[in-house]
């Protein structure tokens, strides 16, 4: 009975060494896992950080292009407004000069690569017409009248036969 009490302490005493064993290597096994959790937090925190960061100047730039782009179209309506102004401005000038300084109809030039009027070369996409007034003239679009089944005449010859009314 002694030593069978003594081979069951022994065995007691290797078993608890082992158990010891274990649980230093689990206790180890705790504290490197902690460790690495430590980590882990810390790089989801810096990822974090990062990605409010870039959130933040994402949504930075957003607002600057939103505020570029508006004054962009500030612009480009301000651009449209002052075109009209100069083509009302050209158009208002146009007519005042309109009977200033407008020579007599006479014989129509030889080449018929211009108007006859304003020297304007006719092209693929301007057409010429022949005044069917008094001056058998080459016109443009811009520098003649049409009246229909008679045909276009030039503003000259339009204006001797019909002068304003004073």
């Amino acid at each position: 009975l002694p030593q069978r009490l003594a081979r069951l302490a022994a065995a007691a005493q290797e078993e608890t060494w082992q158990s010891r064993q274990q649980l230093q290597a689990q206790q180890q096994e705790v504290a490197r896992l902690q460790e690495e959790l430590s980590r882990a937090r810390q790089d989801g925190e810096r990822w974090a950080s990062a990605l409010q960061r870039a959130q933040r100047e994402a949504l930075e730039r957003e607002a600057t292009r939103g505020a570029e782009q508006a004054r962009q179209q500030e612009l480009i309506r301000d651009m449209k407004e002052r075109l009209l102004e100069l083509l009302r401005e050209k158009d208002a000038l146009w007519q005042k000069t309109e009977g200033i300084d407008t020579p007599m109809p006479g014989p129509a030039p030889r080449d018929t690569g211009l108007c006859s009027r304003c020297h304007k070369d006719f092209r693929l996409l301007s057409r010429r017409y022949n005044c069917s007034r008094l001056c058998q003239g080459k016109v443009c679009h811009a520098c003649s009248m049409d009246f229909g089944k008679q045909g276009r005449c030039c503003l000259i010859c339009y204006k001797q036969r019909h002068p304003p009314a004073t």
